[in-house]
Formats: C-alpha cells, structure tokens, sequence
C-alpha cells in the first residue's frame, strides 16, 4: 500500500512462499533457497559479510544468473522480515558521492569526500557509516554520471554551495538509495533531485522518494519522501526554449511509460508532479540534462542551478 509519508509499503503481516512438488523450476527455486539459507546461516555464525555477486560466484552453473540469487536474497529478507544486513548479505555499489561530507566506514577508514575529482564509490555496507560530518546545505540527488562528473569539474560544491552531490548512475543500487535516506534521517538537510525530463528519469526520482514495489518490506531504509524535484521540469522544456535539435521525440517506450505512471497512487498526492508527467504528454518531446549546454556550455552550473535554489524552484 501507499503512504504518502513513507513510501510504498508491505499490505498485511504474512509472508509465504508457495513450493510445487511437481514442477521442476519451482523445485530447483526452493533448493536454491535453501542453499542460500545454508550460506547465510554460515554467515552469521561467523560474523562474516559477503556481495551478492561473491554468493553468486561461489556456485555459478548451480544458481543459472546473477539476477536469480539477487532476487532470491531479497525474498529472504521479505519473509523473515529483516533488513539484508541482517542477513550478512550486502549489495555491491555503482553509485558515486562528492562534496562537503566526510565520515567513517564500516571498516574504521576515514572518507573524505570532498577530496575527489572523480567521486567516491557509494560503500556497501551503509548501516556501518560513522560520524558522519558535513556543513552542506543541501544535497544533490544527480540521475547520470556525466552531470555529476560536469558540475564536479566546474567546482559546483565549492563556487556555489557548500553541498553533497551523489548519483545512482541511472536506475539506483539498493546502497545508493540507502544512503540517500541516511544523509536525510542524519544531517536533516534538504535532499534536491536533478533528472532528465522523461518519463524513465522521473520513474528513477520516485524510486528514490517512494520506493519500489520488490522492495517495499524495506521502505523505512530505502524511500526518502521528503525529497523535492529540483528540475529538469518538463515545463522548463518551452520555458527555456530548448532548442527543437535538443529534443528527442517520445518513443512507444515512453508513451507507455507514461500511462503507467499515471495510474499509480502518488501521483493523487502529488498534482504538480501529475502536471510534469501530462506535460511531457502534451508536447510529445523529452529533454536530458545535457540539453541545457545547448542554450550555453556554462547554463546548467552557472545559471540554472543557481537560480533554481536560490528562488526554490523545485516542486
């Protein structure tokens, strides 16, 4: 179910899974649970940690794929109703993070983000970060790694705003959106949201804000619903006269995506976002973040950003 102040949650207190004896890949799937459970339990025993990818590579030809041992750890965690740690199973990162944050890993090193040209890798293990330590005023949330990487390289966390700046690096990694919720819960800062105005880049901001449905059993770790949209609006598309040649038109993909979004329960709660996803409709266009170099090479750090915090132009 849905609560607009929590995200997409578990409807009901039972968790079951259902075995048949006479088919062949249901059994081979609880076998493989099982043989997961076997593992965890060693896990535990032990005080031992280990990746999703490291179970997977324990017994390749066994578990066919590394989505099949992905999903299945999750489903472990959903019955028992327990976080994944709790299962000495962590995920491996792709997100990157920047800016005025430093703080203490799981393994006692100190990280100091500010100190990178590139981003520092999202750890896996986020319930394990300490001492947190930041005089940011806000944090970031960028959809792509070549946005991240450009307002790295125009010093935006330093000319501007003292800021954190973090990417999922398109659709989010368990780790990334943990750590997004942490920074919220723990600094208590504004958590801004800059995605490509399309329907996937808006389906990846609430994934961020609300959750996702195979995870909702997690949602009070994964959803941060405070987060606001910082832009791209698809408003900003004929606001801003983004060039015709900067546009990409909507393919059957995004129309379908469109409708989809459409019909789920957040968009009752959330008009002007509602407005966005109708206006992309409308005018059967979309625009990524990159469009903006096209007005000026500078536009996006030095103008739209900046306006679009200090006059609070987010939704």
């Amino acid at each position: 179910m849905f609560d607009p102040g929590v995200g997409l949650q578990m409807n009901g207190s039972s968790v079951t899974f259902s075995v048949s004896l006479r088919n062949k890949t249901s059994l081979k799937k609880f076998g493989i649970i099982c043989h997961l459970l076997s593992k965890i339990y060693c896990l535990i025993q032990t005080n031992k940690f280990c990746t999703k990818r490291d179970l997977y590579y324990q017994n390749v030809n066994w578990y066919g794929k590394q989505s099949i041992v992905d999903n299945l750890i999750d489903d472990i965690a959903c019955l028992f109703k327990v976080q994944r740690r709790e299962l000495h199973v962590l995920a491996t990162s792709k997100g990157c993070i920047a800016g005025d944050l430093k703080f203490k890993d799981a393994e006692g090193n100190y990280v100091d983000c500010s100190a990178t040209i590139s981003g520092v890798l999202v750890p896996c293990d986020i319930q394990g970060i300490e001492c947190l330590c930041s005089e940011a005023k806000f944090v970031l949330l960028i959809e792509k790694d070549a946005t991240f990487q450009k307002l790295l390289d125009d010093g935006f966390p330093r000319k501007f705003y003292p800021s954190i700046l973090i990417t999922g690096k398109g659709f989010p990694d368990v780790n990334t959106r943990e750590l997004v919720h942490k920074l919220w819960t723990d600094l208590e800062i504004p958590i801004l949201a800059l995605m490509d105005a399309d329907p996937f880049g808006i389906e990846i901001l609430l994934i961020f804000k609300y959750g996702s449905l195979s995870l909702a059993y997690d949602v009070q770790n994964l959803a941060t619903p405070s987060i606001q949209w910082l832009g791209i609006h698809p408003t900003d598309i004929e606001r801003l006269k983004i060039p015709d040649d900067a546009l990409q038109p909507l393919s059957k993909q995004d129309i379908s995506k469109i409708a989809d979004l459409m019909q789920r329960p957040y968009m009752t709660y959330n008009p002007e976002w509602k407005n966005q996803v109708e206006t992309i409709h409308r005018v059967k266009k979309k625009a990524e973040i990159q469009s903006l170099s096209t007005i000026s090479p500078s536009f996006l750090t030095e103008v739209y950003l900046p306006s679009k915090i200090r006059l609070g132009g987010w939704i």
